[in-house]
């Protein structure tokens, strides 16, 4: 089994990315979904986030209010931390138990797809890393579109590694300025390289 280590930044086109090569035959794993189901209500990365940000990131369901933690984790770098050091482990082991079912059942191409890839050292499930790269102004357009502010955008943007920082780290860099039919052409060119069976 090849697994591909998908990141990039907001508005980079990375989940696109992600739906083409499900298109072609490969297996997503989300990151953002598994550490979401990892502190569901009661469970231990809940109770973890809890004990570590307060009984006020929770909705009347008690469970975990995601916008809440965002704003509180992404306009304070040492929250971000905290909130890493409690849950990227657990992502990691979770991603590692689906992927070697995934081995187990014959498939050939794996995705793990996250924004912090690299920063969480994630990259060490893949065999190669490919990143994602849009220019700020089409990140920040694109993501206008899906209503976020401007000002949402740019924090989430500088809150991450930046992307020349990812594109030394991987193995395909994918340009994705332009649009759709180009950046498909570029992936399936990717996929016929790993020719998977």
């Amino acid at each position: 089994m090849i697994v591909i280590g998908l990141t990039g930044g907001i508005g980079s086109g990375k989940s696109t990315v992600s739906r083409i090569l499900e298109e072609l035959g490969a297996r997503i794993i989300d990151m953002d979904k598994l550490g979401h189901e990892l502190y569901r209500a009661g469970t231990p990365g809940w109770e973890e986030v809890v004990a570590e940000f307060g009984s006020d990131i929770l909705q009347p369901n008690r469970e975990v209010d995601r916008k809440k933690l965002g704003q509180i984790v992404f306009s304070d770098p040492e929250a971000l931390k905290r909130l890493n050091r409690v849950m990227h482990p657990k992502i990691k082991r979770r991603a590692q138990e689906v992927l070697d079912e995934w081995r187990q059942q014959g498939v050939a191409v794996a995705v793990v797809e996250a924004a912090i890839l690299i920063e969480a050292s994630w990259a060490s499930l893949t065999d190669e890393v490919w990143v994602t790269v849009a220019s700020e102004k089409v990140a920040v357009s694109r993501m206008k579109e899906r209503g976020f502010a401007p000002e949402q955008v740019l924090a989430r943007v500088r809150s991450q590694m930046p992307v020349e920082e990812k594109a030394k780290q991987a193995q395909v860099v994918l340009h994705n300025d332009g649009n759709l039919a180009a950046l498909r052409r570029q992936v399936e060119a990717q996929w016929q390289r790993l020719n998977p069976s």
